[in-house]
Order: C-alpha cells, then structure tokens, then sequence
C-alpha cells in the first residue's frame, strides 16, 4: 500500500508540474545512447575501437589500455598550466550539472557519484585537448618524446588515427563546455582558437575551402566535437549559385510533386543529365541548372560510412539538429546505384575513390540509406523537382545517354555496333538488289 501511495503521489506531483520539468530536460539533452533499432544494422559504426570519451563506454574492457595514458596526459596538462588539480575540480563542479543532463540517457552511477563524473571529464577533455595541441604544434612531439606511445613516431602512425575517429562517434562525446573550461585553465587561447584547432585535425578541407576565418566563426555554438563537424560539413557556399531558368511554377506542378520520391529517380548513367564538381566540398553546395548537376567532392575512405551514420544518428535523435546529412545521403543513394553511376562521378572528380573497388562505393551508398526515415530539406526537395522537370520534358536526352552508356562507354563494344550496322546495311542492300533483280526478269 505504501508503494502504491508513492507512485501516486509521484504521479500527482508531475501532473502538477504540467510536464515544464521535462521540457526542460528535453531542451538540455545533445549526446545519446543510439537505439537498438539504428545501431543492429552496423554495430561497428556506433562503438569506439581504440579509447572511449564520456560515460557510455568508460570502463569497456578493450579501452581500458588507454585509460593509464589518460592519466598521463592529464599529469602532462597540469604541469604545463601550473595550477593544481582541485582548482581544476571546481571549475568543473561548478557545470557539473549541466554536463550529466547532456546525456540521455544517463546510469545512476554517474548521476550520484558527482566526483567520479568529474573526473571522468576532467581525463577524457584534457586527453583531446592535448592531442588537439599536439597536432596543431610546430615543435614534433613537443614534450612527450619522439618514443612516445601516442604522441610520438609509434602512435602518430598506429594509435592516433583510431583516436580522432572515435571523436566522431555520437556515443563517445562529452559536451564542449568541458573543452571550452579546460582551454581557458590552461590559457591556450578562446573559443574560436579552439574551433579552429578541432576543424584542422577532423576537416581541413573545410578551411581551404574558407579563405575568411569570419565564416568560421559564424558556426556558432557548438555542443560538441560532432556537431561542430557536421556543421563544417553543411556550411553555406560563400560563392552565388545560378539561378535555374526552370520557374518556381514549373517546379511546383503538381504532376511534379506526385513524382517525388527516391525509387523513380533517374539514375546517373540514365538521367541524360551532366555531372560537375561543385567549387567546395560542402554538402550544401550543389545545385541543377541547365541540364548539368553540379556535386561537392566527396572523397570516400574506410571513415565515410561510420562518419556519416553517426551524423545521421545524431539528426534522428537531436530534436532541432536539421536533417541536411541524411537528406543528402539519400540524395545520392537515388543517383547512386550501379558501378557505372560511381564510375561517371569518379571521372568528374566528385567522387574521390580511396575505399575499394567501385561496386563497393556503390553498395556503400546503397547500405547507409537502409531504413532511414525519408527526410527532406528545401533545396533538396528545388534541386529533385528542377531534375524531374528537366528529364520529363527532355526524354530524347535520357535516350541518348542510354544509348551512350550501352554502346560507347567501352570502345570494342561501340566497333561491334558499328560492324553491326555496315552488316545490317549490307544485308538490305542485298535484299533490295535481290528483289530488283526478280523483278527485272520478269
């Protein structure tokens, strides 16, 4: 009967609330626990392979040889701040709220143990913050020595690699607050340096692609290392885009709109359109005019599909994230489908090939678009219904591309065709000598 009252007194109390507390909470959440539902189709993809950042993987038997190293670095880090560690504690204790409500969910080992939770942020952000600054340091190895088994010649080559790809792992986050209190106890520059520092290690592309750090800054804040990657990833192109001659009519014709969805889209080898490589690799700087389809460089490695899995796991769960990533990957998985269509793109230089063969990029696309829910963004949505148009209005093009890609794309196949044709001419010219002959004796 008692535990009866308590639940009941527990419910009244949350009616009387009117759910604000767990708006609140929802509004606070930024790093996740991925679901069973996205991770059972790639559990690799979702897991840390060489250390583990924030709680939901601390302690894992096959990330424990990292954990002495964390020390370590941490010893490191104090050293060179010459501060004391329980200066550190109480700058962190101060939020340490707020980075436990980061974390949806969160086990009660971390929620009632506040010391234990500090500490595991105080290792972990002081680990990336040195191997931020040892990557972006002009002195090789700096103070760790070039034996070193991270920092040095070894772990350059067979440790570090693994490290900054378990930074992208929407499970092995911690909350940038916690990078942003580490950086200013150790006086090594603001936010933005910080940014920055982060942007070189993960997406240097981003910043040659960025000529004015004041684009930069415009990221805005970030709430952690993952999205402030994948906003580096969908930053605006600074350069104007043409304006498609297509009208915004014709693109919302409702036999248009009726049309849209990914299973009917024309395929790159058979759209009849042409293919350019956009000026930037941002995921955002693509767009259709005049028959040509201009794409970012995407270059595909052994990273790509647990990089962008991750991305789209952190926009299916983050209410508010945006859904550009996801949109995209389904974007190219509709023009996706053969070798031949990763073979077109590779020609164009839109796809940079490092993976394997061709039929593996293919399938690649085609396995990090399964069960995802269809999500679309507003220029995706201008640039399908202008391809719609363009291929409805122009199918003597897609004929043409057909006829192209079957018996021109190999040269022994076109000499067949031509071969081919001179026999066909022959045997007509044969016939109608044959039939003119009959008929000149009778």
């Amino acid at each position: 009967m008692e535990l009866e009252m308590e639940w009941m007194d527990k419910i009244n109390e949350e009616v009387k609330n009117n759910g604000h507390d767990e708006k609140e909470q929802w509004r606070k959440h930024s790093i996740y626990k991925i679901p069973s539902q996205i991770t059972d189709l790639n559990e690799k993809a979702y897991k840390p392979r060489a250390i583990s950042f924030g709680p939901y993987h601390n302690g894992e038997e096959k990330l424990k040889a990292m954990e002495e190293h964390k020390h370590r670095v941490l010893v490191h880090f104090l050293k060179r701040c010459k501060k004391p560690i329980e200066l550190l504690f109480q700058c962190l204790d101060q939020v340490a709220q707020e980075l436990r409500d980061s974390y949806k969910p969160l086990d009660l080992i971390w929620t009632n143990d506040t010391p234990k939770f500090i500490q595991m942020m105080i290792l972990d952000g002081c680990f990336i913050l040195e191997f931020l600054r040892v990557d972006n340091s002009e002195i090789p190895f700096d103070d760790y020595g070039e034996n070193d088994l991270v920092f040095g010649k070894h772990g350059n080559l067979h440790v570090l690699p693994f490290v900054e790809r378990d930074m992208l792992i929407l499970e092995n986050q911690i909350p940038m607050i916690v990078l942003h209190i580490l950086s200013e106890f150790a006086g090594e520059g603001d936010h933005h340096e910080l940014n920055m520092k982060i942007i070189k290690l993960l997406n240097p592309i981003f910043i040659e692609d960025t000529p004015s750090n004041e684009k930069i800054i415009e990221l805005g804040k970030c709430m952690h290392i993952l999205d402030l990657y994948r906003k580096t990833l969908i930053q605006e192109p600074s350069h104007t885009t043409p304006i498609p001659k297509l009208t915004r009519a014709q693109q919302r014709e409702e036999d248009i709109s009726k049309k849209l969805g990914w299973n009917t889209f024309p395929r790159v080898q058979e759209s009849g359109i042409h293919f350019h490589k956009s000026k930037t690799s941002s995921l955002r700087d693509f767009w259709f005019s005049e028959g040509v389809l201009w794409l970012p460089r995407l270059i595909i490695d052994d990273n790509t599909e647990y990089m962008f899995l991750n991305l789209m796991a952190f926009e299916r769960l983050h209410n508010g994230a945006g859904n550009e990533i996801t949109s995209f990957i389904l974007f190219m998985d509709a023009i996706v489908d053969s070798v031949a269509d990763v073979s077109i793109l590779y020609g164009k230089g839109i796809l940079v090939n490092t993976f394997g063969t061709d039929e593996t990029v293919a399938e690649l696309f085609n396995s990090m678009s399964k069960e995802i829910p269809k999500a679309y963004d507003k220029k995706i949505y201008n640039v399908t219904a202008d391809i719609y148009y363009f291929c409805g209005t122009k199918p003597w093009k897609r004929w043409r591309a057909s006829l192209i890609e079957t018996y021109f794309r190999n040269p022994w196949t076109m000499v067949s065709l031509v071969v081919g044709i001179i026999f066909f001419v022959l045997t007509i010219v044969q016939t109608i000598y044959t039939i003119l002959s009959f008929y000149h004796d009778c």
